[in-house]
């Protein structure tokens, strides 16, 4: 594969059984740039092999005073000059192309892996170990892929050489041949420690990266109640630990990289001595001399290319077998029927384990008295996850969501949870959603009253031209307060238009006039579809054509809002905090990151 034939259209299935497995199967699905990276690093090793030979032709051709030997090693270099310049340069070509490969196929099959996960890759792998499998974890892996192939040339070519030199000069043949073993061994028992040192370091910088995602995440809470010293002393604190692991890892490479250079200069000095003596005593000519110290100089080289080869993998494996931890993950179910492409079911939506049922068409209301069992009842409502053994999934027109296709069950309920993300880029990328059709984004924007929203965006993009579709959404939408954030996915929620559509606490972090707004945009938006709203405000509770009070994670009551509220005083203690009767004002909690900033808290007739 070309570079630019890149991304793959099938990375394919990697072995994730650990990370050895993995790192052989980037190896085997790329064989043919490994052999040919092989190919070209054996005529470049081949070459500057025969170099010495070469040399110590021409120098004991002029010891003899030959020049016609002298001539003929001259154009023999020349030759030689040229195949080393063409090995090296398409090596080095394609060694950095089997990098790329491998780096992009291994990106590829954990970005489908993340999104076959979805919300439920964070709750099983750190947020920050998903940055760091995702960038660093990928470089080292690429890095061992590609050295594979000049480590295994460079192992050749020395094996062809000591062969060689035990042939062509028996005695410093095994000297040398010895030395170059002992200098190999040498390196190896400092390996582990340097590798566990640098798997140290990984793991810090993971930890500080994720408290640093968190600090940036919570930045406005931060400063509203003065905590940025706080969290900022603590990522100070974390930062030190990892620039002292980074330095304790570098001292052992260091101390490596002295063996790799020490050693082998007191072998050369042992050859040359030897060598030396020999000439010396008339057992050895000048021009052999010279040609056994060229290609003793030369096992210099594979020497460097091992110490390559085995920093990549001490840094890959650690990598591979994080990597092979990730991509290993799978959903609680995997659907059986992943390449079905039957239509999504229709009809009522009902889950045996709460006994909620939510008829087709209606615009239904949940009232949970534990907000964490609201977001669970949301995940099993859209098959997020599938059912644990043993317990019931979800119907829709009584077909289990567990039983089928992922992909339509997706087509069939969307689901938005209390924290939607949204993606740097324009509003109109992150309005490019799959849809219906029925729906256009300006009814959705309008319905999720981002009027505000649109004039802020504009106001910050003077590039958009006075488009608000052109203008520019910062990380996460963070320049964007959390009740924008909150109406522009919702927007993009009510345009893709789904069958069933379940809102987790749509409109928590804005204020009541607002939220009144939106509670009417929603029924009239998503009349006669199927909407099913988890949420404790007054306003979209009284929009609600069903109400279903949750207690202990069990329907107990079934009504409208205000037959509820007369009847039903766990019911009222959720949604009127307690308070008697209807029609009374009550307060209700502050809003998580209300749209005026200042935090106060909002009031509402009940």
């Amino acid at each position: 594969m070309q570079l630019k034939d890149l991304p793959y259209d099938d990375p394919g299935r990697p072995d994730a059984r650990s990370g050895a497995r993995l790192l052989l199967w980037l190896g085997r699905g790329q064989l043919g740039g490994q052999l040919r990276a092989l190919g070209w690093g054996m005529l470049h090793r081949g070459g500057v092999a025969l170099l010495p030979v070469v040399v110590g032709s021409a120098v004991q051709a002029v010891t003899d005073g030959s020049s016609g030997r002298l001539a003929g090693a001259g154009a023999v270099l020349a030759v030689l000059a040229l195949a080393v310049t063409l090995g090296d340069t398409m090596l080095h070509r394609q060694s950095v192309s089997n990098w790329i490969t491998a780096a992009a196929r291994i990106q590829q099959v954990l970005a489908r892996r993340a999104a076959r996960l979805g919300a439920g890759l964070t709750r099983k792998v750190a947020a920050g170990e998903v940055v760091a499998v995702s960038t660093g974890d990928v470089e080292k892996i690429g890095w061992c892929v590609e050295s594979t192939s000049r480590f295994t040339s460079s192992v050749l070519a020395a094996f062809g050489v000591c062969a060689a030199l035990l042939v062509y000069e028996p005695q410093l043949g095994l000297l040398a041949t010895g030395g170059l073993c002992c200098l190999a061994l040498a390196v190896l028992p400092l390996l582990p420690l340097a590798t566990r040192r640098a798997d140290r370091q990984r793991e810090l910088a993971g930890h500080a990266t994720e408290l640093a995602a968190d600090t940036v995440a919570g930045l406005r809470v931060l400063r509203g109640i003065g905590g940025e010293e706080l969290f900022l002393g603590r990522y100070r604190d974390a930062s030190q630990r990892v620039r002292a692991a980074a330095v304790r890892t570098a001292r052992m490479w260091a101390l490596i990289e002295t063996v790799q250079v020490a050693l082998p200069g007191l072998l050369l000095v042992g050859v040359v001595w030897y060598g030396t003596h020999a000439v010396l005593a008339g057992t050895l000519s000048v021009g052999r001399l010279v040609t056994v110290y060229g290609l003793v100089t030369y096992l210099l080289m594979p020497l460097r290319d091992f110490q390559e080869f085995a920093m990549a993998y001490s840094f890959s494996r650690p990598s591979a077998a994080r990597a092979a931890r990730v991509l290993a993950l799978e959903r609680a179910a995997e659907d059986a029927g992943e390449g079905d492409v039957r239509q999504p079911p229709v009809g009522e939506l009902y889950d045996p384990a709460s006994g909620l049922r939510a008829p087709e068409g209606t615009f239904t209301a949940v009232v949970c008295d534990d907000p964490d069992a609201a977001g669970r009842l949301a995940e099993r409502l859209g098959g997020h996850p599938p059912a644990p053994s043993g317990e019931p999934s979800a119907l829709l027109g009584g077909v289990p969501l567990d039983d089928v296709p992922r992909e339509a069950a997706r087509r069939a309920v969307l689901v938005q949870d209390k924290d939607p993300s949204l993606l740097s880029g324009t509003l109109a990328a992150l309005l490019d959603v799959p849809s219906s059709g029925a729906v256009e984004p300006h009814d959705a924007l309008r319905a999720a009253e981002c009027a505000d929203v649109l004039t802020a965006l504009v106001r910050s993009s003077p590039e958009c031209g006075g488009d608000p579709m052109a203008a520019h959404l910062t990380e996460r939408g963070r320049s964007l307060s959390g009740g924008q954030r909150q109406r522009l996915a919702l927007a993009r929620s009510l345009l893709t238009d789904p069958d069933v559509l379940v809102l987790d606490e749509p409109t928590s972090a804005v204020d009541a006039h607002t939220e009144a707004r939106i509670a009417a945009g929603i029924e009239g938006l998503r009349k006669g579809r199927t909407t099913v709203v988890l949420t404790t405000s007054p306003l979209l509770l009284d929009r609600a054509e069903h109400v279903a009070l949750l207690v202990d994670g069990r329907v107990r009551a079934v009504g409208d809002h205000a037959q509820l509220l007369r009847t039903e005083p766990a019911y009222r203690s959720v949604v009127a905090r307690g308070t008697p009767g209807t029609g009374s004002r009550t307060p209700i909690t502050p809003v998580q990151d209300d749209e005026r900033g200042d935090g106060q808290e909002q009031e509402a007739t009940v």
